[in-house]
């Protein structure tokens, strides 16, 4: 192109495209701006596998506090061993009832917790440990609070003369172990009721969550709206302005040319003009 084009005809350089501010993040997920790091499967079993410890771990004091509150059965002794001394004891009934309300409340406040504590692993492997560890609950519950007393009981029962009467301390009637097949270990009936009251809670949570991942996720950032300047609106012809503006405003398109007055008619007897 020669120096004597003139700058009306030289080409308008193009401006470069901003540059992505994504291209330096780390790879991963990236939400909102903000890379996330990758998830570990590892680190996600371990998580799973320290709770459902923590909850088994928590059938402990669950057992304790049902040998508390359950009531123990009067028995006599006799020469076949011992039998109720009622005919038709309400303390076995108490004994299944309490258990199964305290393995309920047991579940619902595991998965409230699961949820809370856990918040960056929800789904289905909270699901999976929360059900797991109720199990676990459950079982360490029974035998820890069977045994509360039962030394006492049986020593009594193989020493004491027939005709006495002692406690029998509380057990479970509708549920423990059966086994599947003669070789493998089932539990049923209430000892199910904490796995059952984490499923059930933890599932009426998802279900109810407004994220659809489960898990927090940051709000958009809406302040650049808040505080964005009002729209402009559109150019508004301004006002003429000299010695030939008039008083008023004219309605008509900017830059038309002002319509001239026509021709007064003659007056009457005045001389027409020469034709010619």
């Amino acid at each position: 192109m020669s120096p004597d084009t003139s700058d009306a005809d030289r080409p308008v350089p193009r401006p470069d495209p901003p540059a992505d501010p994504s291209a330096d993040l780390p790879a991963g997920p990236v939400a909102s701006g903000v890379a996330q790091p990758e998830r570990r499967p590892g680190r996600a079993a371990g998580v799973a596998l320290g709770a459902v410890v923590a909850l088994t771990a928590l059938g402990v004091p669950l057992g304790l506090l049902w040998a508390a509150v359950a009531p123990d059965t009067q028995v006599v002794k006799t020469a076949e061993g011992a039998v109720y001394a009622q005919p038709q004891p309400e303390q076995p009934i108490a004994a299944d009832g309490w258990f199964s309300l305290l393995g309920l409340g047991f579940g619902v406040l595991a998965a409230l917790a699961l949820w809370v504590l856990l918040r960056r692993r929800r789904g289905p492997i909270g699901l999976l440990a929360g059900t797991v560890g109720g199990l676990g609950a459950a079982l360490v519950a029974w035998q820890v609070g069977r045994r509360v007393g039962l030394s006492t009981y049986e020593r009594l029962l193989a020493g004491a003369p027939d005709g006495q009467a002692f406690t029998k301390p509380a057990d479970l009637r509708a549920g423990g172990l059966h086994r599947f097949l003669d070789v493998l270990p089932l539990p049923y009936g209430n000892l199910l009721l904490p796995a059952f009251g984490v499923a059930v809670t933890y599932t009426l949570l998802a279900g109810w969550s407004r994220w659809p991942s489960l898990r927090p996720e940051p709000e958009p950032d809406l302040s650049w709206v808040l505080n964005a300047p009002p729209a402009a609106g559109p150019p508004t012809a301004a006002a003429p302005t000299g010695p030939d503006a008039g008083p008023g405003l004219s309605s008509g398109p900017v830059g038309s040319p002002t319509p001239t007055a026509a021709p007064e008619p003659p007056a009457p007897g005045a001389a027409e003009p020469p034709r010619g």
